[in-house]
């Protein structure tokens, strides 16, 4: 079954889903090969009631099928930066109910685990997975809410139609983790 409905918007069970798919497709639409991008989440509702101009510029006024979280990507997310590292350095204000990141990596089979050359630092094995023949591109949409909410796409290069998207909420854990942490303390 796919995701997309034929009039355009995700069908999703859930908010947190549909935001994720929507910023799946955003991405798709830029392309591959780009760098890691950063949303904050907010409720539709409280952006159209508490930001009428922010609303309108993003095409929000008026629309009675809206969904009910709005993703806004946030400024550049800092290439010469390891993502961990950055994240430790963002925090939101009490309006953004949750954020989102999409990020491209390249990925290995579990069978390929076994082959890992010993002593590789991490270039090493980056420029190690590179080669390998069986690396896949793929690209990560994750989310969390402040409530401990949770969900990823993941979208292969080799399969790169909205309907092989791959969607669940533990999906990349590791990403999902330093998401919620910019919500701590």
């Amino acid at each position: 079954m796919s995701n997309v409905s034929p009039s355009g918007p995700p069908m999703a069970a859930s908010p947190l889903t549909r935001a994720v798919l929507e910023i799946d497709e955003y991405a798709a639409g830029l392309g591959w090969d780009q760098p890691a991008r950063l949303f904050a989440l907010v409720d539709t509702e409280r952006l159209r009631s508490q930001e009428p101009r922010l609303a309108a510029q993003l095409g929000l006024e008026g629309e009675s099928a809206a969904a009910p979280l709005t993703p806004i990507e946030q400024d550049e997310v800092p290439a010469d930066r390891p993502l961990d590292e950055f994240l430790g350095t963002v925090a939101w204000p009490e309006a953004v109910a949750g954020c989102a990141m999409t990020v491209e990596r390249l990925m290995l089979p579990p069978s390929a685990a076994a082959s890992v050359p010993d002593g590789l630092d991490e270039a090493g094995l980056a420029a190690w997975v590179a080669r390998h023949p069986d690396r896949q591109e793929v690209r990560m949409t994750v989310a969390v809410l402040r409530d401990g909410a949770r969900e990823s796409a993941l979208r292969l290069r080799a399969k790169d139609s909205a309907t092989e998207v791959l969607t669940g909420s533990d999906l990349v854990p590791g990403l999902a983790d330093a998401l919620a942490a910019t919500f701590e303390g």
